[in-house]
């Protein structure tokens, strides 16, 4: 894909499934809390993830479904000592490295801009030590709001000064591209590759990439 990178000063990047493999946290809600949920309840672990996935759905698009202490408090367990037992899971996506250091070479604005929750971001952070390549890291419960919601990106201009019509953003998710379209941020990328464990389904609505590498300058490594 060919970016005219000159009509683009700052770049917003969501992190799960986009900057890191998804397939960390589909691990560690679709299997390894259910097992953990199972063994303290004394469930079959059939009715554990019947159970769970559940209440996972009844709070897709609200800040809860990525709050960990929401999760903790209602399922009983310690979610991040349980994501710690299974960390060796987290995973920078290939040519993501690459792709930030072009940006830095190139003087754009770079943000991390996540639903994550900050004990998750901090996890990571840690883990994959992405942090430092970002003039600003912003988790959606800092702001009150979910990315899913077009007010998100409004507020988020309180925290960052970004012109919407110059600036790109790489996400994994359709449904934040739409919001952040519907708001006016001008440059949307879907990351189709969000799981090692998935094969790409690319996006029928959004401009596509398997990974970054893909909108690196052809002369860029």
């Amino acid at each position: 894909m060919i970016i005219n990178w000159n009509d683009i000063d700052t770049v917003l990047l969501d992190m799960d499934g986009t900057l890191l493999d998804r397939h960390f946290d589909d691990h560690f809600w679709l299997e390894h809390v259910p097992l953990r949920y199972a063994t303290k309840h004394a469930l079959h672990l059939a009715d554990s993830k019947e159970k769970l996935y559940r209440l996972f759905r009844s709070q897709e698009n609200t800040l809860n479904w990525t709050d960990l202490d929401y999760w903790s408090e209602q399922l009983g367990l310690d979610i991040p000592l349980l994501k710690l037992e299974v960390d060796h899971l987290i995973a920078v996506h290939p040519n993501v490295i690459p792709f930030l250091e072009f940006l830095r070479r190139a003087n754009k604005a770079v943000h991390l801009v996540t639903n994550a929750h900050g004990k998750t971001l901090s996890l990571k952070m840690k883990k994959t030590r992405l942090g430092s390549y970002f003039d600003t890291v912003v988790s959606a419960h800092d702001l009150g709001l979910p990315k899913e919601e077009v007010a998100f990106w409004g507020e988020l201009r309180k925290v960052i000064s970004y012109e919407p019509a110059r600036t790109m953003l790489g996400e994994d998710s359709e449904k934040n591209l739409a919001t952040a379209g519907e708001f006016g941020i001008a440059h949307l990328i879907f990351i189709s590759g969000s799981s090692s464990a998935l094969a790409p389904q690319p996006s029928s609505r959004f401009p596509s990439v398997h990974n970054f590498g893909e909108l690196l300058p052809e002369a860029e490594p």
